[in-house]
């Protein structure tokens, strides 16, 4: 049996009871052939340049854990059309030093979530700018907005949403086949 991938799972809410984090939980285990676990980013102290070159422990960890991992799917809400600032600290925390970025060819995939009605659609293209910058080969097809979200989750944060999981899961298939054609292209 081949090596399943490790995916850095990275979710952009910090919120007790986070859609976000709901989703990324339910779609963690939708592919055998990927193992998925949440890279948290609550507790990465605020980016600064002056601190490169004594990075914290947190620092520290989060990055190896990045590069530690095959692909990262991001999952995020949208706030005022742009994603949230901790998962923007993530991404520029795991960046640094310059030209020594965890994040640096490692395939990747962007789930968008709200309540509302667009579907994070603006937070996930914003996002999309910076994974290219980081070199991040990123999934194109399938895009994945969840709009209503509230309505696919029950009290106790389990995805009832039958249609939902079945896009879900074509998502991830699509994902796993993004990592191997990345994988390919590099090797």
């Amino acid at each position: 049996m081949d090596k399943k991938t490790k995916v850095a799972v990275i979710v952009g809410s910090l919120r007790k009871g986070s859609y976000s984090r709901m989703v990324a939980k339910a779609v963690s285990g939708m592919n055998a052939r990927l193992d998925c676990e949440i890279a948290e980013i609550g507790q990465l102290q605020h980016f600064n340049q002056d601190l490169e070159q004594t990075p914290s422990a947190e620092w520290k960890a989060f990055k190896e854990r990045i590069q530690g991992s095959d692909a990262v799917l991001f999952v995020t809400p949208e706030y005022n059309r742009s994603i949230p600032g901790v998962l923007k600290n993530a991404i520029d925390v795991a960046s640094r030093p310059y030209g020594q970025s965890a994040w640096a060819k490692k395939p990747a995939a962007v789930l968008g979530v709200t309540p509302g009605a667009l579907g994070a659609f603006g937070a996930a293209n914003h996002l999309r700018q910076s994974l290219a910058f980081l070199d991040m080969p990123t999934l194109q097809q399938p895009e994945a907005y969840l709009s209503g979200v509230a309505k696919f989750f029950d009290e106790g944060g389990k995805l009832t949403n039958a249609d939902t999981e079945a896009f879900l899961r074509k998502f991830m298939d699509a994902f796993a086949a993004w990592i191997d054609t990345t994988r390919a292209k590099t090797s």
